[in-house]
């Protein structure tokens, strides 16, 4: 039995490894197109089928690993950046009641896309005084938008097939794996 437990174990680890590697790699990928992603997608799909925790954790290593790769190890950069994106977790384990309704994660998708911007207000306010909130909100409106229609149609479109695949993929029988590990 403890064997069993280890392998599901290092099977979730192994796959919150993973599922980091590609939200990064899709990101930067996609930076030619300003604000059209994949990670709203991606992180709803994550949370659905990973724990709280483990979605927390995909999330705090791709806040670290973008504000590395990008050149902006900047607090006023990553605080953010982990607050918006940790919104999704924290909706979907609470106020969407770990639905996966695919039209209502749309629409949570196209609303967290102003969420995860207005995030950023705070801290911009900080740095550069309080008088820029409209010009920022104002010029920060378009990518918003863009943001919450590729998150809207992406969710839509995609949802239920990756998550039937990695539901599917998570809950497998461990048999091959103890099977493997069988002495003769």
């Amino acid at each position: 039995m403890r064997e069993r437990h280890i392998v599901r174990t290092l099977k979730r680890m192994i796959f919150v490894a993973m599922a980091a590697t590609i939200l990064f790699v899709q990101e930067q990928l996609l930076t030619i197109l300003p604000n059209v992603q994949l990670t709203v997608l991606l992180l709803v799909l994550f949370s659905s089928v990973l724990t709280f925790r483990e979605t927390m954790t995909v999330i705090f290593v791709h806040v670290i690993l973008d504000s590395l790769f990008m050149g902006a190890f900047y607090p006023f950069y990553m605080a953010p950046m982990f607050i918006g994106w940790s919104l999704i977790p924290i909706a979907y384990h609470t106020v969407l009641r770990r639905t996966t309704n695919d039209f209502k994660l749309a629409v949570f998708g196209l609303v967290h896309a102003f969420l995860y911007g207005w995030t950023f207000i705070p801290f911009v306010m900080i740095q550069t005084g309080i008088y820029n909130f409209w010009p920022y909100l104002i010029a920060d409106l378009p990518f918003e938008i863009i943001m919450g229609v590729s998150s809207f149609i992406t969710i839509l479109w995609l949802f239920k097939p990756l998550h039937k695949m990695l539901s599917r993929e998570l809950n497998k029988s461990d048999h091959h794996w103890r099977t493997a590990t069988k002495k003769p």
